[in-house]
């Protein structure tokens, strides 16, 4: 449900998941995002540790940056761009991209953090300028070996062989 102090502006539905809803409003002309639980959803907690995550990995610039949290809700900088799937269909080049996303795996692993979407990242990273964000962190925990940069060359490997058979 949305949180009543936020009602006042009139946010619109942005996106659908399994476990959130993104919804989109503007405030001091800035375009924020607030994610709530999906009340269809029997996913406990999603919210409330994807929160607890982005908090931590936007001190390592990844992630969207977090404004403001609560029970069943966060809020953050909107961000658009594109997502790597359609990035990737439309740049000949995306080698720069994909180093800044293995990077960030990297960083995931050396937290000890798995983020559990690596393998399948096509609709969990924008693209904004170059610059690489990664979404959807509500699985995310704490591992004491990481699969983020396993996963994310199993990824690569995919996508390279595809690349292959589709020249």
């Amino acid at each position: 449900m949305m949180p009543k102090k936020f009602i006042k502006y009139n946010p619109e539905l942005f996106a659908k998941g399994k476990r959130g809803l993104i919804y989109v409003f503007k405030k001091d002309n800035k375009k924020i995002a607030i994610k709530i639980k999906n009340p269809k959803s029997e996913a406990k907690d999603r919210i409330q540790n994807e929160a607890k995550f982005l908090k931590i990995l936007n001190k390592y610039k990844i992630g969207p940056k977090i404004m403001t949290s609560g029970k069943d809700y966060f809020c953050y900088e909107f961000i658009e761009g594109k997502l790597l799937r359609d990035y990737l269909k439309e740049n000949k080049n995306p080698e720069k991209v994909l180093k800044q996303i293995m990077q960030q795996c990297k960083i995931l692993d050396k937290l000890k953090i798995n983020k559990k979407e690596m393998h399948k990242p096509i609709k969990n990273i924008i693209i904004k300028k170059d610059k690489v964000i990664l979404l959807d962190f509500e699985r995310c925990y704490y591992a004491k070996k990481p699969h983020n940069v396993n996963q994310f060359k199993e990824f690569l490997r995919r996508f390279n062989e595809h690349k292959k058979f589709s020249q």
